[in-house]
């Protein structure tokens, strides 16, 4: 097991250096944040000396082989719009984004996961059908138009969530919180039930192909011959097996509700990395939209990682299979 992560680390290496020399290929030539940083009355003398003073003056690969060198030791340079550390600012923004996405997952997995179950289950049932539709819109509709909607409903026509901000918090060493406070509380629903959505009738869906798909095999059928309960057969059996092929799309999809929540994170003025970076996309942040996608780019591998290892403790075939090997 020991040799498999260290392995897989190893490959992630040319993964990450890829990522970034590509996001850093794409921002170095958008927009011109000297321009940005000067404003409108500015010398020829005061930009030529703001260029080299950023080291812009220098070739791609300096300036990307820099920007490698310092991430290595954890700095990754000022920002050109707010003229503070890079890492501190995405250590600061951290906290949001990832309490709104482990909330929205955990939402996703407490309700998809279920209702896959039942309507795998109940396949012809009337509530099932009723969970399909309800699916099927969720599937559908953008997440924007999701977030405006609830926004409409909720914070202006019945005034009970606020549409925007993260309400009080609560500082835990280092960590910011809503999670301890009504406020936070009452300002995290809106924004993680949009992000959660898609998710949720994705897990639902797939849950549901997997469970008729187990309950059609011949174990299944073999297990019913023994006499077994169908609690036995539905959650002793059959979910189990549903939930190899649902850990890799979940694992998926929570590193992209950490990647992809700059729609809700915009729609709701949520103080996250995903409205950090549309602030730094505005004004060609270079070093902050580099970071950004770098540490994107850790996270899905480290997710990756994780999922790869919940294999073994979820179908004892890879682990006999991994065994017979050595």
């Amino acid at each position: 097991m020991f040799a498999f992560i260290i392995a897989r680390l190893f490959q992630a290496v040319p993964v990450l250096l890829a990522v970034a020399a590509i996001s850093f290929a794409m921002f170095a030539y958008v927009g011109d944040p000297v321009s940005q940083m000067l404003g409108q009355d500015y010398t020829e003398a005061q930009r030529i000396a703001l260029v080299k003073a950023l080291g812009l003056d220098q070739p791609f690969w300096v300036q990307y082989g820099r920007f490698v060198w310092a991430a290595l030791h954890g700095e990754f340079g000022l920002s050109f719009r707010l003229a503070k550390p890079v890492g501190g600012l995405i250590l600061e923004r951290m906290p949001a984004t990832m309490e709104l996405a482990l909330v929205a997952a955990v939402l996703a997995l407490s309700v998809g996961v279920p209702m896959g179950v039942y309507t795998g289950i109940k396949r012809n049932g009337l509530l099932s059908r009723v969970f399909m539709v309800l699916s099927l819109i969720g599937v559908s509709l953008p997440t924007f138009l999701i977030g405006i909607l609830l926004i409409l409903v909720f914070a202006v026509l019945l005034g009970w969530l606020p549409s925007f901000g993260r309400g009080t918090l609560v500082q835990i060493g280092g960590w910011s919180t809503g999670l301890l406070t009504l406020s936070g509380l009452k300002a995290l629903i809106l924004p993680a039930v949009t992000l959660g959505m898609f998710q949720m009738t994705l897990i639902m869906r797939l849950v549901r192909a997997e469970m008729l798909e187990v309950l059609r095999s011949d174990y299944i059928k073999f297990a019913r011959a023994r006499g077994l309960s169908q609690r036995a057969i539905h959650f002793g059996h059959a979910l189990r097996n549903t939930l190899v092929p649902v850990i890799t799309v979940v694992g998926l999809q929570l590193g992209g509700l950490l990647a992809f929540s700059i729609v809700t994170e915009t729609v709701f003025q949520w103080p996250g990395m995903g409205l950090l970076l549309i602030q730094s996309i505005a004004v060609a942040d270079i070093p902050v939209m580099s970071t950004y996608l770098l540490l994107i780019s850790v996270l899905f591998v480290t997710i990756n990682l994780v999922v790869d290892l919940l294999y073994y403790a979820v179908d004892p075939r890879l682990r006999i299979g991994r065994g017979g090997r050595h």
